[in-house]
């Protein structure tokens, strides 16, 4: 892929000074748990369990002594993509420890990334910078049992359909083979693995590219990095196809500009989005490169992101990153990591 005008680390750090976010105060954590209400939710769960096939055998393992952990809704109503703006995310994200070690591992996996590359279409610098942020390369793939985890946070209220189905899916991969109860470990969110899949991901996009019978995304690389290179397919990615440009809207394009409308579902930050539109479109509504050159010549679909007094604009592998984690801070860190990485 050319070279193009994007979202450079260098200028990011220097002027994005504006929350992504728009962080709003979050609901407190509940000091502790009514375990009577918590021990009849478990029975309800483990009927649906049953109903589902998941065998007796497993969940006796899984609930026996089974306990809600309080101090992950604290973690729950503190996420960093949320509080931080953009500024004080990528200073904490992107350090120079981060940037050596996201080169290092470019170089030392180059052969590795790049069999990933040829048949996910993903390019090697973006399974990198995501394998980086989500997991500092494999050093942290979780340590807290997921069972747990999972079972309190789908006891509160805040989104107990969501964790009621991960934890259902938790129990299916211990219940498939996929891995032990007693190694199946993960984030505070429930997130598994060097790759941070929720269970349900973990069920669809995980891979096991190193064919030893086993998708290993807490122990092998090849599996990790086909993993996230998997699900960024799944999810949108196009080959060849960058993943945004910053650019500059005249005072002379605002009116129609102004016309085309935001996205009205998805979460959050594709909220933040504007309907698509292709370059030529956007470049007949006035909207150049940042710095004055014109939009590249493209019939690519591309949304309009403005933060504060900056925009861009952002195509489908944009949208991509944000499927795994949808904030615009953690989209644009790993943008700004694969950019100082090889492109090939």
């Amino acid at each position: 892929m050319p070279r193009l005008p994007g979202l450079i680390l260098s200028t990011l750090l220097a002027c994005l000074c504006a929350q992504t976010a728009r962080a709003q105060p979050a609901p407190s954590a509940p000091s502790s748990i009514d375990r009577a209400a918590f021990d009849q939710w478990v029975v309800a769960v483990r009927q649906e369990a049953l109903a589902r096939g998941i065998r007796q055998e497993t969940l006796d393992h899984a609930f026996n002594g089974l306990e809600p952990v309080p101090q992950v809704l604290e973690r729950d109503r503190q996420q960093a993509e949320f509080t931080l703006d953009l500024d004080q995310y990528l200073k904490r994200r992107l350090t120079p420890e981060i940037l050596r070690t996201a080169k290092r591992q470019a170089q030392a996996n180059h052969a590795l990334t790049a069999r990933v590359a040829r048949s996910y279409g993903v390019e090697p610098r973006f399974q990198i910078a995501v394998w980086g942020l989500e997991s500092n390369f494999g050093r942290f793939a979780g340590v807290r049992p997921s069972v747990p985890t999972l079972a309190t946070l789908a006891f509160d209220g805040r989104r107990a359909g969501l964790f009621r189905g991960e934890l259902l899916d938790a129990l299916t991969i211990v219940d498939q083979g996929g891995i032990e109860l007693d190694t199946l470990k993960g984030s505070w969110a429930g997130a598994l693995g060097q790759v941070q899949f929720l269970p349900s991901s973990y069920l669809s996009w995980a891979v096991d590219f190193d064919e030893d019978g086993k998708r290993d995304i807490w122990g092998s690389l090849p599996d990790v990095l086909a993993s996230i290179a998997n699900y960024l397919r799944g999810h949108g990615w196009r080959n060849g196809v960058p993943y945004g440009y910053r650019v500059t809207v005249p005072e002379s394009a605002t009116t129609q500009v102004a016309a085309v409308a935001q996205r009205g579902s998805g979460c959050r930050a594709v909220r933040d989005l504007s309907e698509p539109r292709t370059l030529e479109e956007w470049k007949a509504m006035g909207i150049i490169l940042k710095g004055g050159q014109p939009l590249p010549r493209s019939t690519h679909p591309a949304s309009l992101l403005r933060i504060d007094t900056r925009s861009w604009l952002v195509t489908e592998n944009y949208e991509a990153l944000l499927a795994y984690n949808c904030a615009h801070t953690y989209a644009l860190s790993v943008v700004a990591l694969a950019e100082r990485l090889p492109r090939h």
